[in-house]
């Protein structure tokens, strides 16, 4: 078995080299527009624009279009050419002025949205991963072919026979050399195995900025830290002799990915290296193909397009290859602008970007302050699937900001997204929520505003011709959107019960589940009415009458602190509709009734009494049967376990089945029991 790449040293760079995407030396030269005073005050705003931007999370902002208009409405034309380190530094000045990237980019969402599809309904005999558009995949921890089972464990991929389950064991485990990669995520491709992760490199001062060209630059050199966002093909055919068939590598962090047949696009965020920019050097992202060249090659400015109106200190890089022709090479493309929440159908990848606009503070010696945005939009551009490469067509803007990948979807050519604003007008600040359907070239076709004031988006789900939306402040408020006629949408019907979803998740087409927290009403510090969440909860929502949903059954699990992955992470959901389960991992926290202080007004949060897998059967006619659970804790772990549980290795993450046996892992353990018995089969040690 062949490892992933080895630390990438001085040694390495001087023998393999690592090229410079600025060949002539009088390219150094562009910054010679500026006098000296003006770079000192340049540079100052661009590392206190990188300071704020590293701190709080970065958000690119500063449209200043109608919300659902387009900048660019034909999809044949390309985004615009940076082209030059005149032109960049020109881009991000201008940006700057703007008051962009004040705050810096919010943490991306790692995962798409699209079509909401009921996989259930493919009869498999082992289980998938928990994805939202049928026939695009999603990177996940774990993944199986029916047969082994490749996890991601403590830096390292375990390979294990799962079947039959009494002989379980592993085969093999994937260590890597670079003691710096953590993997994230796998995908499977028939005998292909792919293991996504970032690695943090540090190549030595004098080695980088030489190879950079930086001739303005004297020792001593700072150093230069960054990371690979890196995707390793492994031919996995023979498990007890795997073997490395390539390595695509991105400068920057891993942001998403998918898989759509045999096409692989993977995108990453780099921030720009102002350091080199004061001197000269675009320092654009480090790329690495190993089926086209073993070195570094930074990326060519010529080459790379932007955004415009959303220009911000990082690349966009997304590469794409064909895993059925593992010798042709990747296409790599760059944007100069940032990559927020991804969101991919079956036929176009889309990329939103947050933007907020900025009023002028009222006292001119504080107009220099970070202060409240007055208006938000997001930004959405498109880029459609050819084979193994994306292609831009088209951008467009709406109102307010998503929450997550449920915020957008794809259907019959229609785009829709839902999103919340808030304005903040004269001081005062009041949310509202918003869905808008956009025709192909992103242009606004209809729309439904101001949906429920006040209250923020929790949870949304595109279904077909319908979509379900929750709003919480201190109730639930379920709606029912009729999205058919994509020129007049409307609200059908709403349900308003306590608590909330964080994730709906199809039954069928009448049917939905709601995942979330339960709440209670109770006097704040300040004698206001507060909403207080509680334990998990789980509801079916029977949409039947559309005017009328109606919460056909729900369950209620621990009390306040109760908590669960599935509330964060999709994937983290096993369901089943035709074997009638559904199974997740949770945290379980219990009050004590004889510590409830008489006239306690705010709930008190309990105390741990269970981690692992609550497994229930599910049809229409019984609705939520509670069928039992599974833990890899034994009774001394509970012994041991104070007021929380923070033992990870131990946690169960994910549970699948294969045939009519139930798999739960952790990184400690992969237990295997009976289906309907759920009795222990083998429980195998991973460590």
């Amino acid at each position: 078995m062949s490892s992933t790449s080895s630390v990438i040293n001085s040694r390495e760079l001087q023998e393999l080299g690592l090229y410079s995407v600025i060949t002539d030396n009088e390219k150094g030269k562009d910054l010679g527009v500026m006098n000296s005073g003006t770079k000192r005050k340049y540079f100052r705003l661009a590392v206190f624009s990188l300071v704020i931007l590293l701190g709080l999370g970065g958000v690119a902002y500063g449209f200043t279009a109608k919300p659902g208009t387009s900048a660019n409405t034909n999809a044949s034309q390309d985004l615009p050419l940076v082209g030059s380190l005149e032109n960049l530094i020109s881009l991000l000045k201008e940006a700057e002025n703007r008051g962009l990237y004040r705050y810096g980019m919010k943490e991306a969402t790692l995962d798409g949205v699209a079509q909401a599809t009921d996989e259930s309904k493919q009869i498999t005999d082992y289980s998938q991963t928990n994805t939202q558009v049928q026939g695009v995949d999603e990177g996940d921890l774990i993944k199986t072919d029916g047969r082994y089972i490749y996890q991601v464990n403590d830096g390292c991929v375990q390979i294990i026979s799962a079947v039959p389950a009494a002989k379980m064991r592993v085969v093999n485990t994937i260590k890597f050399s670079d003691a710096n990669f953590t993997p994230a995520d796998l995908y499977l491709d028939g005998d292909k195995l792919i293991v996504i992760g970032n690695s943090y490199q540090n190549i030595p001062a004098d080695d980088y900025y030489r190879i950079q060209s930086s001739p303005q630059i004297r020792p001593p050199y700072p150093p230069h830290n960054y990371s690979l966002c890196r995707a390793v093909v492994y031919n996995i055919k023979d498990k007890n002799n795997i073997t490395q068939i390539r390595r695509l590598e991105l400068e920057g962090n891993y942001l998403s990915s998918r898989k759509v047949g045999s096409a692989f696009y993977l995108l990453s965020n780099c921030h720009i290296n102002y350091y080199a920019l004061e001197h000269g050097q675009a320092a654009t992202p480090l790329c690495r193909d190993t089926v086209k060249d073993e070195r570094l090659i930074a990326q060519d400015i010529k080459t790379i397009r932007y955004f415009p109106g959303c220009i911000y200190p990082n690349y966009l890089v997304v590469g794409s290859i064909d895993l059925k022709l593992p010798q042709q090479a990747a296409d790599i493309k760059t944007y100069l602008g940032s990559g927020e929440t991804v969101y991919a159908s079956a036929q176009n990848l889309y990329v939103a970007v947050s933007d907020y606009n900025y009023r002028p503070h009222p006292n001119p010696r504080l107009e220099n302050k970070i202060i409240a945005p007055r208006t938000s939009q997001t930004k959405v551009y498109k880029f459609g699937w050819h084979g193994s490469k994306l292609v831009y067509a088209g951008e467009g803007q709406v109102a307010g900001t998503v929450l997550n990948q449920f915020s957008m979807d794809e259907h019959r050519g229609y785009f829709r997204i839902a999103t919340t604003s808030e304005d903040h007008a004269n001081d005062s600040s009041i949310s509202r929520n918003n869905v808008y359907i956009l025709d192909k070239n992103l242009q606004p076709v209809g729309q439904i505003e101001n949906i429920a004031p006040g209250e923020r988006i929790y949870a949304t789900r595109f279904m077909g011709n319908r979509a379900y939306m929750v709003t919480f402040k201190n109730v639930d408020p379920f709606f029912v959107l009729d999205l058919k006629d994509p020129a007049q949408p409307k609200i059908l019907g709403k349900l308003k019960i306590p608590g909330y979803s964080d994730y709906l998740h199809p039954y069928d087409e009448n049917h939905i589940i709601g995942f979330g927290k339960d709440t209670v009403e109770a006097s704040g510090f300040n004698g206001q009415s507060m909403a207080y969440y509680q334990g998990m909860k789980i509801a079916i929502f029977d949409v039947t009458d559309v005017s009328k949903p109606v919460e056909m059954s729900k369950v209620i699990i621990g009390d306040r602190g109760t908590d669960s992955e599935l509330l964060r992470n999709h994937k983290a959901l096993l369901f089943s509709q035709e074997k009638n389960m559904l199974a997740f991992p949770v945290t379980v926290m219990t009050i004590d009734k004889s510590q409830i202080h008489p006239g306690q007004n705010i709930p008190a949060y309990g105390s741990f009494t269970f981690q692992g897998a609550y497994i229930y059967n599910v049809d229409l006619q019984n609705g939520l049967q509670f069928k039992g659970k599974i833990s890899h804790l034994k009774a001394d772990d509970y012994q041991k376990a104070g007021h929380y549980w923070n033992d990870p290795a131990k946690s169960i993450a994910r549970i699948m089945y294969i045939g009519n046996t139930v798999y739960t892992l952790s990184p400690d353990m992969i237990k295997a029991n009976q289906m309907d018995t759920l009795r222990e089969i083998k429980a195998l040690p991973l460590k």
